[in-house]
């Protein structure tokens, strides 16, 4: 008997992954914890390219309204919502939650959605984007304490320690837990499984709030004025000195990198430097001038919109 009723546990948990996330009595959904958080999200980004999308969102949608029942609705019922609801769904739920409006659900986006530990929903920072890249790469700086060109457990740990100190949150948070935070965060961003985080990842985990060298001015055909090369030039010269240098050239530098590769680390970025550089003459004195800067938002323009090299 206990045998079967296990089994039926175990089938309605196969049939809808998101029911036994629910209040039995209520429905409502419970607070995830976030090792349950990050089993949800495997769940659902089946392909483990960092998204819930296409038909993986589609089978979100539909498990995660059909889930508020007690059993799987029926099959009629199912066509129903496929055909004729799951279109009005998505665009709600995308309206909602795609704060970046790219048609696919990231992982802060989910946590928008699902209830959660309070303090692990802190550390994705959603709510608090870095303002460039240039502060992306003085974190990046600072925490990859050993120059080895990834942030190792350890310093993700150092890391995950500060944001908490930062949220006054940070006597919450036992030893063990924080170690539990640090595992479950390279279980959702260590892409590669290699144990750390390259830099790619970790601007997973540090979203800017966007990388304007994106916009439509700087690809195609689209001209460039003067008061644009000043807008960039300013974004990156964060100490309004007249230069880009230091992490304001590596920050400039990660952004144009983004625009022409997914999955990058630190040697990725150094080799790209010395190509963007050597491209536009560049005078090796660890500075970018407005006239470097000119050539190469001039190149870049130039790249046809969709070029993927």
């Amino acid at each position: 008997m206990e045998q079967s009723a296990n089994s039926k546990v175990h089938l309605e948990k196969a049939q809808n992954f998101m029911r036994q996330y629910r209040d039995p009595e209520s429905r409502e959904l419970k607070k995830l914890s976030a090792n349950q958080f990050m089993d949800v999200w495997s769940h659902y980004d089946r392909d483990g390219n960092g998204y819930i999308e296409g038909s993986e969102l589609d089978g979100f949608l539909k498990e995660f309204v059909s889930s508020a029942n007690a059993t799987d609705i029926s099959p009629e019922q199912k066509v129903s919502l496929t055909d004729e609801m799951l279109v009005e769904l998505k665009s709600c739920f995308m309206e909602a939650y795609d704060d970046n409006q790219d048609g696919k659900i990231d992982i802060r986006e989910l946590a928008q959605l699902l209830p959660m530990e309070e303090n692990f929903l802190l550390l994705f920072r959603f709510d608090n984007p870095l303002e460039s890249s240039v502060e992306f790469m003085k974190i990046w700086r600072e925490y990859d304490s050993d120059n080895s060109g990834y942030i190792e457990a350890d310093e993700l740990k150092n890391f995950l320690r500060d944001l908490l100190k930062e949220a006054k949150k940070i006597n919450d948070v036992s030893e063990d837990k924080l170690i539990e935070y640090t595992d479950t965060m390279l279980r959702v961003f260590d892409a590669n499984k290699d144990g750390r985080l390259q830099l790619s990842e970790m601007a997973k985990l540090l979203p800017v709030k966007e990388n304007f060298l994106c916009r439509q001015v700087f690809k195609g055909a689209a001209k460039l004025t003067k008061e644009d090369i000043e807008k960039v030039f300013s974004l990156y010269d964060r100490d309004n000195n007249g230069s880009i240098e230091n992490e304001e050239l590596r920050g400039f530098l990660k952004d144009l990198l983004e625009l022409v590769k997914k999955d990058y680390d630190a040697q990725d970025l150094i080799e790209f430097e010395e190509t963007i550089l050597r491209g536009v003459g560049y005078d090796k004195d660890g500075k970018i001038s407005r006239k470097e800067l000119t050539m190469i938002l001039l190149a870049l323009a130039k790249l046809p919109p969709d070029d993927d090299q």
